[in-house]
C-alpha cells in the first residue's frame, strides 16, 4: 500500500493548549503543501504527552478533536516524549502526528472495545503497567493478531497514567476517549507494511547459563551450579568484602531468555527476546538468585550491566540493519526516473519507545538519543515517548528501545 508521508507537530509551553496550538500550527502548514501534492487527508493521530499534561488529558482531546473531527487518536502519558532529533524530558511537552492510512487496515482497541481475534496483522499497544500480570496479557493480544507483533509501551507518570483511545469526533459521545488501566492501542492489516527492531541497553558480564533450578523467582541452579557462586564470580566479588560487593551488585541485572529463543546477537549483544530483570535478592542459605520475573528450568540466564557505549552501538545496529532492510543489495537503489533513491525515502513515517531510564543523559547529553536514530535515519517524521516498559513481539522489555517504521512499497 502507498503511503503517503506522516505529518509531526511538536511544542513545549506551560499551559497545555498553547502547546497544542504551536503543534497544530506545524501541522498545518504541512497540510497545506500535501494538500497541493494531492495527499489524502488524515485519518489516523498520535498523541503523547508528559506527565505534567496528564490531568488535561480530557481537554487536549476534546480540542484535537475539535480540530481534526475526522481523525481517530491513539497515545498516551510518558515522563518524556520525542519527536526526530529531540526529546523532551521531564518539562512540559506534546508531540502529535498524522497519517492518512485507509480506514479498512486500521483498527483502535481499548478496554470497552477489545481487538477482536484475527482483526490485525500487527498492533501499536499502550497499556498501564499497575494491571495484573502484564506479561501475560500481552502474550494473549500478540496471540490475537495474525502476525503475533506487538510494538509499544507502558505509560509512565508520576501522577495520573493515561491512555488515548479515541476514534473519530462524528463517531463517538463526548467525553470518550481517555482511559485508565488495561490497554489501548491500533492494530494494523497486513497491508501496512511494517518494520521494527528492538535495541538493547545491557551488556552481558558473564557467560550464558540455563536455568536448572528454580523456585518462582528465585534461581538456585546454573548449568547445575548453585546460582550465588556463579553471579560473585562473575562480578568477581565476595560476600566477604560487602563494601566491595554491595554496589557491583546493586549495578547487576538479569537478562533472560525462553530455552528455544537466541540469547545473543551480533557483536555479543542481547538479542531481541532476551527480557532484562532486575536483581531483587540474595539467599545465602540456599546459594540462590531472586530475580524480579518468573524463571523456568530450561530458561537461559546471563548476568548484565547497564553500559552506555553499548547502548550506543546497539542502537545504531538496528539502524544498519533496517537500512539493508529497506535497500538490500540485489536491487539498484535507482528509481524509474534516474534519481538515486535512499532508503529513509522508503519510511512514511516512525514510532520510536525507549525506556525511561534511558533517554539522552544516558546516551551522552540532552536529546543524544533521538539525535542518533536521526543521523542513522535521516530525518523522517518520527514520534515517541519514554516508557515504564517496552514491549516488542510478545514480550515485555526493560531498558530497551522499539523501533517500528511505516514503509511506501
Amino acid at each position: 500500500m502507498s503511503l503517503s508521508p506522516f505529518r509531526v507537530g511538536h511544542a513545549t509551553h506551560p499551559d497545555p493548549h498553547m502547546a497544542l496550538a504551536l503543534a497544530a500550527a506545524q501541522l498545518e502548514a504541512q497540510a497545506a503543501l500535501d494538500v497541493a501534492g494531492g495527499a489524502a487527508p488524515a485519518t489516523l493521530g498520535w498523541v503523547y504527552i508528559t506527565d505534567h499534561y496528564a490531568d488535561a488529558a480530557d481537554s487536549i482531546l476534546a480540542e484535537l478533536r475539535q480540530r481534526w473531527p475526522a481523525v481517530d487518536w491513539v497515545g498516551c502519558v510518558g515522563v518524556g516524549v520525542a519527536v526526530s532529533g529531540v526529546e523532551y524530558f521531564d518539562e512540559p511537552a506534546l508531540v502529535l502526528m498524522l497519517a492518512a492510512l485507509p480506514r479498512e487496515h486500521f483498527t483502535l482497541f481499548n478496554g470497552e472495545r477489545p481487538l477482536a481475534a484475527g482483526a490485525a496483522h500487527a498492533a501499536l499497544v499502550h497499556a498501564d503497567g499497575s494491571e495484573a500480570d502484564m506479561p501475560g496479557l500481552i502474550e494473549e493480544l500478540a496471540a490475537r493478531t495474525a502476525g503475533g507483533y506487538l510494538f509499544g509501551g507502558l505509560c509512565a507518570s508520576r501522577g495520573r497514567s493515561v491512555q488515548f483511545s479515541a476514534p473519530a469526533a462524528s463517531a463517538a459521545s463526548a467525553g470518550q476517549g481517555v482511559y485508565a488501566g488495561g490497554v489501548s492501542g491500533v492494530g494494523f492489516s497486513a497491508a501496512v507494511s511494517l518494520c521494527s527492531r528492538l535495541t538493547q541497553g545491557c551488556q552481558p558480564i558473564g557467560p550464558v547459563r540455563q536455568v536448572t533450578a528454580v523456585q518462582h523467582n528465585l534461581v538456585l541452579g546454573l548449568d547445575g551450579q548453585p546460582a550465588l557462586p556463579c553471579l560473585l564470580g562473575d562480578l568477581g566479588v565476595t560476600l566477604d568484602e560487602p563494601r566491595e560487593a554491595l554496589p557491583r551488585l546493586r549495578a547487576t541485572l538479569v537478562g533472560l531468555t525462553d530455552g528455544r529463543d537466541d540469547v545473543l546477537a551480533r557483536g555479543g549483544q542481547f538479542g531481541r527476546d532476551t527480557r532484562v530483570r532486575h536483581l531483587i535478592g540474595l539467599d545465602p542459605a540456599r546459594a540462590g538468585v531472586a530475580v524480579a520475573d518468573r524463571v523456568e528450568p530450561g530458561m537461559q540466564l546471563a548476568f548484565c550491566r547497564r553500559d552506555v557505549q553499548a547502548a550506543r552501538l546497539d542502537l545504531v545496529r538496528i539502524c544498519a540493519e533496517l537500512r539493508d532492510e529497506l535497500s538490500p543489495p540485489e536491487f539498484d537503489d535507482v528509481a524509474a526516473d534516474g534519481v538515486p533513491t535512499k532508503p529513509e525515502d522508503r519510511v512514511a513515517g516512525a514510532i520510536y519507545i525507549s525506556c525511561s531510564g534511558r533517554g539522552g543523559p544516558h546516551f551522552g547529553g540532552p536529546s543524544a538519543e533521538m539525535q542518533i536514530l536521526r543521523h542513522a535515519l535521516g530525518d523522517v517524521p518520527l514520534v515517541g515517548f519514554f516508557a515504564g516498559g517496552e514491549i516488542a513481539r510478545r514480550h515485555l522489555y526493560g531498558y530497551t528501545g522499539v523501533l517500528t517504521l511505516f514503509l511506501r512499497e
